[in-house]
């Protein structure tokens, strides 16, 4: 059984990670695995999330656990047969890797970033998190993998923006399959609607929205984000983050 090439996509908050999963999760020769280290994270920092005891119950909660599993033998394509996948697509929320858990384990990865204009994202943030600090937006833990993943390869990992994508799936869904290395598939730009099996059990909490979609819808018309006032140093601090990362955007 060949070993299958490993892609994790590193995304913050209110993006489109879950459609973008959706999105790979439709080609045959892929598998998919929906934000392994939820449950580590929720464990580590004791934070009160809707659906904790279920994600805590769903997953392992130790994040070597997870890394082995994550680095060890694939699970089947749910679209495709009974062949081991060349893909394993591995959906992360940045801020899910914690300080204290190791980083070595990734480094047999191919990673890609997906970023979201700041004040955009805090704006959203905001209404289920009014209290969120900087760490919240994965930004901080974004910069750290790219930059550690840039001096790994020597070259500069892919980086997309989510509206960028819904602006133009193709384009920029075909930029990260030649930056990541994989083959293009069409079939990356439609998708059935209604859950997965692959979905986390937070799901029908977050995803209700996404169930109801077959694709990548265009991104709604540019207004200004308003940012709660005491959010305002948050996105102070998330700015050049974003910016770092944006000036390596693809596609």
């Amino acid at each position: 059984m060949s070993d299958p090439v490993r892609i994790a996509i590193w995304s913050g908050p209110r993006n489109i990670s879950t459609a973008l999963l959706r999105a790979w999760g439709s080609r045959a020769d892929t598998a998919v695995t929906d934000e392994p280290l939820y449950a580590a994270y929720l464990a580590a920092t004791g934070k009160e999330h809707p659906g904790r005891a279920a994600i805590l119950a769903s997953q392992p909660t130790d994040w070597e656990t997870v890394a082995e599993h994550l680095t060890g033998p694939a699970p089947l394509a749910p679209e495709a047969s009974d062949d081991a996948p060349a893909l394993w697509v591995q959906k992360h929320m940045a801020h899910h890797l914690l300080p204290h858990m190791g980083r070595a384990w990734l480094d047999g990865f191919r990673h890609a970033f997906l970023i979201r204009e700041p004040a955009a994202m805090l704006a959203s943030l905001a209404k289920v998190l009014p209290d969120a600090r900087l760490e919240d937006t994965g930004l901080p833990q974004q910069v750290e993998l790219f930059e550690r993943t840039t001096d790994r390869l020597g070259h500069a990992p892919p980086v997309l923006d989510g509206r960028a994508v819904r602006a133009a799936p193709e384009p920029s869904l075909r930029a990260l399959c030649a930056a990541i290395g994989v083959p293009w598939d069409s079939a990356m730009l439609r998708w059935a609607p209604g859950p997965r099996a692959t979905d986390g059990v937070w799901g029908p909490i977050w995803y209700e929205r996404l169930y109801e979609t077959t694709g990548f819808e265009p991104p709604e018309a540019e207004r200004e984000a308003v940012v709660p006032e005491p959010l305002a140093p948050v996105l102070e601090a998330a700015r050049p983050l974003y910016e770092r990362l944006a000036a390596f955007q693809i596609g």
